[in-house]
């Protein structure tokens, strides 16, 4: 069973009819309770960094995900600022991340981009994964992925980096540390390409 974890963050819906359209077992949910009776979690989003984290912090959700993710190993995919609140710290709050993988969140250079509107990041964009990135199997990586984003996962350990994107500088898109997967786009509004994503997240 997949728990997508309501938090009070848009897109949630959207993930939902993708998992039902693939008869793949899903809950949404932001009771304590019923997450610890899921395998694996998807963090969607759409929001502020602070008010993603305080959010869940108030509402004990941190403590169950780090019991059940950090302690029993279960699967957790963040998605945008679900991806970010995985790291240390984002230059956009004050707020501490989850912490799950090394790194911090930085704001997209707009001095490096060629033409206007600079930010956000807003469109489809193609993106470049690693050979090892189990999340992108039967992907189209030329089509690529939505993204609406000003700010990136700036990892400290490259090794954590399943995909780049190009926009003004090279810079991660994807990350993933053992059970700990993230991603700076939207695979619920890129088609084909984001229902592979959901389908490898519930097989691997």
């Amino acid at each position: 069973m997949i728990a997508i974890i309501d938090y009070g963050s848009g897109n949630i819906a959207a993930v939902a009819n993708i998992y039902k359209q693939l008869k793949i077992p899903h809950v949404v949910t932001g009771i304590p309770e019923e997450l610890r009776k899921a395998d694996r979690y998807i963090l969607p989003g759409v929001g502020a960094f602070d008010a993603t984290m305080r959010y869940l912090n108030d509402s004990g959700i941190v403590a169950v995900l780090n019991e059940q993710i950090t302690g029993q190993g279960k699967k957790v995919m963040g998605i945008c600022v679900g991806m970010q609140i995985l790291a240390e710290s984002s230059e956009e709050g004050e707020l501490a991340g989850l912490g799950w993988i090394p790194g911090r969140v930085r704001k997209i250079d707009a001095n490096l981009l060629p033409s206007s509107p600079k930010l956000p990041h807003m469109g489809w964009n193609s993106i470049t994964p690693k050979d090892h990135a189990r999340l992108f199997e039967g992907v189209d990586a030329e089509r690529g992925f939505y993204f609406l984003h000003n700010y990136y996962f700036d990892a400290t350990d490259a090794n954590d980096v399943t995909a780049t994107v190009q926009y003004g500088m090279e810079m991660p898109c994807a990350v993933a540390r053992a059970n700990i997967f993230g991603m700076q786009f939207h695979p619920e509004k890129s088609h084909s390409n984001g229902m592979a994503v959901f389908r490898n997240f519930a097989e691997i």
